[in-house]
């Protein structure tokens, strides 16, 4: 009787049973796909990457639906809300990880090892980020208000900034330079190994060594964090719950992780989507205010919001910039750097 109270007992608001029932899904996702689909190394292409990712969505999409079904409609309307949110702002780390993959000379057929493990990673940062910042708005509600105003200042920075700034020259990443100056690192990529034991050359000594693929997790690791600043804040000034605000952050980051070799591909087409993601972000943070004097909005009306302003991103994004042939380079090697 005791075990059973334990399994009904409440954590953060919601049964422990549901916080189990969520991990067992997603650990076999993950068991899924590393030990089944990609249980061996192999370039992935556009069309695997399409499928892969249309399971994963439709995971998403069959859970949501079981929240709005037994935890009531403002709670799947706001996790819909927070998914396609979390979603879209994510759609930068695609362009940062491609980035590092370019810079490293990453091979297509280890990227996807790279960001298997560093799902693992995510889910414990995020975790950890929602967790904290669930106990600050509990003891300090006022939080709110400073989410909501970041939100709508990043909100602003994003909508005028200027479209030809100058992308980052990882040859000057501060983090970089940290792990090569702290860390012994290979020149070469070993394989699909993040670590190896080779000689010294200056003593000889057999001693252990990092691998470009591990400077290349690292990296992704850190941006992701990065990026959290923004979305963990936005996902908060949807719904505090934070169960919702978890489940949404990890089914997101779940289906870009599949999602992104064909992404990487086509991410120019999206150049007007940052507009919408502005919006978005100035209209959650305003959300907040709003609330404040008006009392609080309709979450349907929220997420009506939400989704027309980013479908409206994707279609003129789609309608304004030159369609060319997407490369599928599955089995493109990228050259090995110096």
């Amino acid at each position: 009787m005791e075990l059973l109270d334990l399994f009904f007992a409440p954590v953060l608001g919601k049964p422990a049973w549901a916080w189990m029932a969520f991990a067992a899904i997603v650990v076999t996702l993950l068991v899924l796909d590393l030990g089944v689909l990609h249980r061996k190394s192999h370039a992935i292409s556009i069309p695997q990457s399409l499928r892969l990712s249309a399971f994963y969505i439709a995971v998403a999409m069959v859970y949501g639906t079981w929240i709005w079904w037994a935890m009531g409609e403002t709670a799947g309307v706001n996790y819909f809300t927070a998914y396609f949110v979390e979603k879209s702002l994510s759609l930068d780390n695609v362009f940062v990880i491609s980035l590092v993959f370019t810079y490293f000379a990453i091979p297509r057929e280890y990227q996807h090892r790279v960001l298997f493990w560093g799902i693992l990673g995510v889910i414990i940062l995020r975790g950890t980020m929602i967790g904290a910042g669930t106990a600050l708005i509990a003891e300090f509600h006022w939080i709110l208000y400073i989410f909501g105003a970041f939100l709508v200042f990043t909100g602003l920075k994003m909508l005028f900034a200027a479209d030809d700034e100058a992308k980052e020259d990882l040859s000057q990443n501060r983090l970089i330079g940290f792990l090569r100056r702290h860390l012994r690192v290979t020149e070469q990529l070993h394989g699909e190994r993040f670590w190896v034991r080779q000689a010294d050359p200056a003593t000889g000594k057999v001693r252990l060594w990092a691998t470009p693929l591990f400077l290349a997790l690292v990296v992704v690791e850190v941006s992701d964090l990065i990026f959290a600043v923004d979305s963990v804040p936005a996902v908060f000034a949807i719904t505090t719950d934070p169960f919702i605000v978890f489940t949404s952050n990890i089914f997101a980051i779940l289906g870009l992780r599949a999602l992104y070799f064909a992404l990487a591909a086509m991410v120019h087409r999206f150049a007007y989507l940052k507009y919408a993601l502005a919006g978005v972000l100035i209209f959650i943070g305003a959300k907040i205010f709003y609330a404040e004097f008006f009392g609080k909005m309709p979450a349907i009306l929220s997420l009506g919001v939400t989704f027309g302003l980013l479908a409206g991103g994707v279609v003129v994004s789609l309608l304004m910039t030159p369609k060319e042939p997407v490369l599928d380079t599955a089995e493109a090697v990228p050259e090995e750097r110096g």
